[in-house]
């Protein structure tokens, strides 16, 4: 294995053809920076571990940008060196705890929001501690410093479990909110829990979406099914790179822009 010194291979962007199809993007998956004394569900990364992982990826050339700007790169032709960040759930420390450290390494990122919970907390994860979700104004400040806000939906529910209304309620108004909140369209989505079938994934998409991310898509696979890789509080040097290029191994290739 090399070791944490070695740089990484990366590999070419072949994505430009409008059919062509190009690796697999590589995204990472956080959700909360912060305190990790009582982390049950392992959703919690400290901001130290957060700033040796962000130097870790400068270290090989890569730079964390959010989703839509990886995929506009890879659009041109110009993805090399690029990865994807994204924090699920919006919680209130990405602004005191991740925002500095995504600044100081000149990253920036996707933050998926729950516009149905502003300024509340985490209820769907019982039992287990209550955390804090950002506020509207701590939404437009985190869009301020150059975070792309993308939707969670409004509730956090399995959508694979809604019924049509629901499902149409939770895509298209959390679209709909967050456009009127950022004065701009939401392009991002990220399915809660991670779980996507072909009927939420076309409702995504007839919402007008750009991209919908999952965790493990199954069978699923293209811009409304993008794969991600969690990253924990354990990911050290040695096991980013083997997460980064097994990646690559086990996913099929992603279609390029129609």
């Amino acid at each position: 294995m090399p070791s944490s010194a070695e740089s990484v291979s990366l590999p070419r962007d072949r994505s430009p053809g409008r059919a062509r199809p190009g690796p697999v993007p590589w995204i990472a998956m956080y959700h909360s920076v912060g305190d990790r004394s009582d982390d049950p569900y392992r959703v919690t990364v400290t901001p130290a571990r957060l700033e040796r992982q962000l130097r870790w990826l400068r270290g090989r050339g890569l730079r964390g940008v959010s989703v839509s700007e990886l995929l506009a790169a890879r659009a041109r032709g110009e993805g090399r060196g690029l990865v994807g960040l994204t924090f699920d759930d919006g919680y209130a420390d990405f602004l005191t705890d991740a925002l500095p450290v995504l600044a100081r390494w000149e990253c920036t990122a996707t933050l998926f929001v729950l516009p149905g919970r502003f300024g509340g907390d985490n209820s769907w994860d019982r039992p287990g501690p209550r955390k804090p979700l950002l506020t509207v104004d701590a939404v437009r400040e985190a869009r301020r410093a150059g975070m792309e806000i993308g939707s969670h939906g409004l509730t956090h529910l399995d959508l694979t479990r809604a019924d049509d209304r629901t499902l149409a309620e939770e895509i298209s108004q959390s679209r709909e909110l967050l456009a009127e909140l950022t004065d701009g369209p939401a392009d991002g989505f990220c399915y809660p829990y991670g779980t996507v079938d072909r009927r939420v994934r076309d409702a995504v998409r007839a919402a007008g979406y750009a991209y919908a991310c999952a965790i493990d898509p199954g069978a699923l696979t293209g811009p409304y099914a993008l794969p991600r890789v969690h990253i924990g509080e354990n990911d050290t040097a040695a096991r980013l790179f083997l997460k980064y290029r097994l990646h690559r191994l086990r996913r099929r290739p992603v279609p390029g822009p129609r």
